[in-house]
């Protein structure tokens, strides 16, 4: 790749696109939907069988999207198709909790009437928003979406970059996108590495149905050895995220339907009545994951590829949609000036916008799951008392709902809602 007259050969090769997207789940549509709308053109290669996944039955997974994150769903043509399929987040209550005891007497409340911009966030089943991506890419030009490949190689040059797929085929992009998840072979081409540790914890996640609405309250328990999330879905439904320390959830994972309702029970207790279990049951490692790079030579990643954080707070979507909406932003702003859009200072933007804000809120998230994933006296004490402080603090409580919600005066366009 020395050799002047292979780089000029390269150069002059036709362009099958301006960016490659690796990694079709849904921070990989969602950006390509954004740049094709600004006409830029893009592949999208999907390691999944798309339809597979669009068509699954009810299995219990589903994102809580902050409001920033709908209006991204909005400017990209996403929004109206899932509208009358969400769940909106009215309430969010969050307390240290035993199995058995119920909820401390100091707790956070947060409500949406508090602040102007409606519910907080929006509760949405993973196939319904696959879905709704996979469509408004079908009917959006400039937008080829390649299913069932994967990306097996890739080599950047002066002009570009190719890859090989495992079909065999080359495609050659002014970039790559690299959406493809925590173990992103695109971050591990371009020597990308990584730093990180295991939780101990991982999560059982499964759907419940109970006797009683749950009135769009998403609620917060922080036992001794993790978190349980119970987070409204449409209907008398209910999504669990339960974070367990590893031998405790191989334990309950190996248990029967049966045994296995019977240990959530008396940790989910009896507000919303009986509960039952609807769908599948999965489970998760959880760690932390962080690039030491959000870019390298005409590369830059995006979402898990770049930061894999704790579930505690149900962000690891919205921060991924943050990525896209800045990557898209710094990208079409390029590409109307003549920039090539795969140079060094155009990607250096993008890390430059999106490095810190992730880390930092990754770090503080791992700080809260250490926090409170304990039974230690002295700190059950501690944060029960500062959870009580905040909550009796009008503006200070205000100030976290619009944090939770993803409000701020920094957001990229498209999570303010505005097309580029």
């Amino acid at each position: 790749m020395d050799n002047p007259g292979p780089q000029a050969i390269l150069g002059a090769m036709k362009m099958n696109a301006d960016v490659i997207v690796v990694g079709g789940g849904l921070n990989g549509p969602a950006l390509a939907l954004a740049l094709a709308r600004a006409g830029l053109s893009v592949t999208v290669v999907d390691a999944q069988p798309a339809r597979a996944r669009a068509e699954a039955a009810f299995d219990g997974r589903a994102y809580a999207l902050a409001i920033a994150s709908k209006r991204l769903l909005a400017a990209v043509g996403v929004w109206d198709r899932v509208a009358d399929k969400v769940q909106p987040i009215r309430e969010i209550k969050a307390s240290d909790g035993r199995a058995g005891e119920g909820a401390a007497p100091f707790f956070l409340h947060f409500d949406s009437a508090e602040i102007e911009e409606g519910p907080m966030g929006f509760m949405l089943e993973d196939r319904h928003l696959y879905a709704a991506f996979l469509d408004a890419m079908g009917e959006t030009a400039g937008i080829t979406h390649i299913p069932a490949t994967t990306v097996t190689a890739q080599e950047v040059d002066p002009a570009g970059v190719t890859v090989t797929l495992s079909d065999g085929r080359h495609l050659r992009a002014r970039m790559i996108a690299g959406c493809d998840g925590r173990q992103s072979g695109t971050a591990q081409r371009a020597g990308i590495g990584r730093t990180g540790w295991s939780y101990g914890q991982t999560a059982l996640v499964c759907a419940v149905e109970h006797d009683r609405p749950h009135d769009g309250i998403a609620q917060q328990f922080f036992m001794p050895t993790g978190p349980l999330a119970i987070l409204p879905l449409p209907g008398n439904r209910s999504s669990i995220v339960w974070s367990e320390t590893e031998q405790n959830a191989r334990t309950i994972a190996a248990l029967d339907d049966d045994a296995f309702m019977e240990v959530l029970r008396p940790r989910f207790g009896d507000y919303l009545g009986d509960i039952r279990l609807a769908g599948a049951r999965f489970t998760y490692p959880l760690n932390l994951t962080l690039a030491n790079r959000y870019i390298a030579p005409r590369v830059a990643l995006v979402g898990d590829a770049a930061h894999g954080v704790h579930p505690i707070a149900g962000q690891g979507l919205n921060l991924g949609f943050r990525d896209v909406a800045a990557l898209a932003e710094v990208l079409v702003g390029a590409y109307r000036r003549g920039e090539d859009i795969g140079a060094e200072d155009v990607l250096e933007r993008y890390q430059s916008w999106r490095r810190f804000d992730s880390t930092t809120l990754a770090l503080g998230m791992d700080a809260v799951n250490k926090l409170f994933s304990n039974d230690n006296s002295a700190l059950r004490a501690a944060r029960d008392l500062g959870m009580g402080l905040v909550n009796a603090v009008p503006a200070l409580r205000r100030a976290f709902i619009r944090q939770a919600a993803g409000l701020s005066d920094e957001l990229p366009k498209l999570l303010k809602g505005r097309a580029l």
